[in-house]
């Protein structure tokens, strides 16, 4: 498959050249970035895929949602509704997305909006509220962002910087010039400082520009609730692994460390699953002649497991899921929330002089 892509390189040249055009008019004012009177901090990555967006917007979420108003804004990718569209405590996924709704699900303190132009939302959002942080919005030029976070997964540093179709890139790697923060994700924890220095000279970060390393925390399992249990893995364990994400081979090799009894029910990014999907489960699952067996998932997966046509399958199954949080590397930690908050708090303050 990987060599079939590069006859698509031609096709990967032309978007190029759209994509570069596109830039340029923005970067030259011929099409509009649009500014606003509270900031605006965007979390996105250059290539196509999960980098690490979700936990690290909790992570911000967390980090200021005790001193300002806030809201998050996604897209909504997968929801069955158009438009803008504010989560109330008992939105679906179908109505909002799967990582909007885990958002509520985590923060119901929160605002967290939908909308497929983030300057509508915007303009929607910023009369109530004091900051907004935008998920996966580095490619929506038309807003003029205030911070922008931008991730690159680990695993994905070496392979060659091709744009679409050909390759993963949403846009040309040069484009990460444009980024205040880089964050290198899901990084072993144990990285070397010759590892990082690699990677730093194929990052090639600008003077202004801060660049972090971070690792995957997983977090103790859960019910499909959100509440702790006390069930752990270990060597006796099966464990029937439930995806629906872009990338589950980190989630897969940790569960590995405990245990090499692995059945992986693999689906693509953001699968809706259907009756069918589950009932292969609940049946394989039966099946399995072991004594210690559990069902594993990811919390953004969860969200897509509560709708109604398949609760009578699911309340039936002994669902785990396994949260997902940011771990700086190189104690690098404090330096990361410093910068965001003097970020947020600078730019607040210049807003009301103005």
């Amino acid at each position: 498959m990987k060599n079939l892509r590069w006859l698509l390189l031609p096709f990967s040249l032309l978007y190029g050249l759209v994509v570069i055009i596109r830039n340029w008019c923005y970067d030259a004012g011929l099409l509009k970035s649009h500014g606003f009177g509270i900031p605006v901090i965007s979390v996105g990555n250059l290539d196509v895929g999960g980098a690490g967006k979700t936990p690290m917007t909790e992570y911000l979420v967390r980090l200021l949602k005790d001193h300002y108003k806030l809201a998050t804004l996604s897209r909504g990718y997968g929801r069955e509704t158009r438009g803008f569209f504010t989560a109330t405590a008992n939105a679906s996924s179908r109505e909002i997305g799967d990582e909007p709704a885990q958002f509520k699900q985590k923060f119901r303190e929160i605002t967290v909006a939908v909308c497929e132009k983030r300057v509508e939302g915007i303009k929607r959002l910023q009369k109530d509220h004091k900051l907004i942080i935008l998920d996966d919005a580095y490619q929506h030029r038309a807003v003029k962002l205030s911070q922008s976070i931008l991730l690159f997964d680990y695993n994905r540093i070496n392979e060659p910087h091709l744009l679409l179709p050909a390759g993963n890139l949403r846009e040309p790697f040069s484009s990460r010039q444009r980024a205040d923060v880089l964050v290198i994700s899901k990084c072993p924890v144990e990285l070397s400082v010759d590892e990082q220095a690699r990677i730093t000279e194929r990052i090639k970060p600008l003077p202004f520009q801060a660049m972090f390393f971070t690792s995957i925390a997983y977090l103790p399992l859960q019910d499909i609730d959100g509440h702790k249990v006390n069930t752990t893995i270990d060597t006796n364990t099966t464990v029937f692994l439930l995806t629906g994400i872009a990338n589950p081979n980190p989630l897969l090799q940790h569960i590995k460390k405990y245990t090499a009894h692995v059945i992986h029910h693999n689906y693509p990014d953001h699968h809706q699953f259907s009756l069918k999907n589950i009932t292969k489960l609940a049946d394989e699952f039966s099946a399995a002649d072991t004594q210690k067996k559990v069902i594993v998932t990811t919390e953004k997966d969860a969200q897509r497991l509560v709708e109604h046509e398949l609760q009578a399958i699911i309340k039936t199954l002994p669902i785990l899921v396994m949260p997902i949080g940011v771990q700086f590397l190189n104690d690098s930690q404090q330096q990361f929330d410093l910068l965001v908050t003097k970020h947020v708090r600078e730019h607040t303050a210049n807003y009301r002089i103005h």
